[in-house]
């Protein structure tokens, strides 16, 4: 997953017609540690159909402040520089969440494109 560390970069993906899913986390971050493990299989899962990136919001604090990341980690889909949905809670997220949450970017990507 690459790890964007700059604005503009940030805005490049975004901008892409390919669903970009944004997760941004921080190095101390315990829920975001918990996602680590399983985080490589799910990219490789949707790798086709959408692309993962993710942000330390420690890198970016005005981008993190600009997007409303108030916890993490925070998913927030975008096509064509438009944010499509978030998924944003205080509990701990698990892989089958995750995923759900993809294929919910995946569906509303989709319906946009009609």
């Amino acid at each position: 997953m690459e790890q964007v560390t700059a604005e503009q970069r940030f805005r490049e993906v975004i901008a892409g017609s390919k669903p970009t899913v944004v997760v941004f986390q921080a190095t101390w971050c315990k829920d975001c540690h918990f996602i680590h493990p399983f985080m490589p299989q799910v990219e490789e899962a949707y790798q086709d159909r959408l692309n993962l990136v993710h942000i330390d919001v420690d890198d970016l604090p005005d981008l993190s402040s600009e997007l409303n990341i108030l916890g993490i980690p925070s998913f927030i889909a975008f096509r064509d520089g438009q944010e499509l949905v978030r998924f944003v809670s205080k509990l701990r997220k698990t892989r089958d969440e995750i995923e759900q949450f993809l294929d919910r970017a995946l569906e509303v990507s989709n319906a946009l494109q009609k």
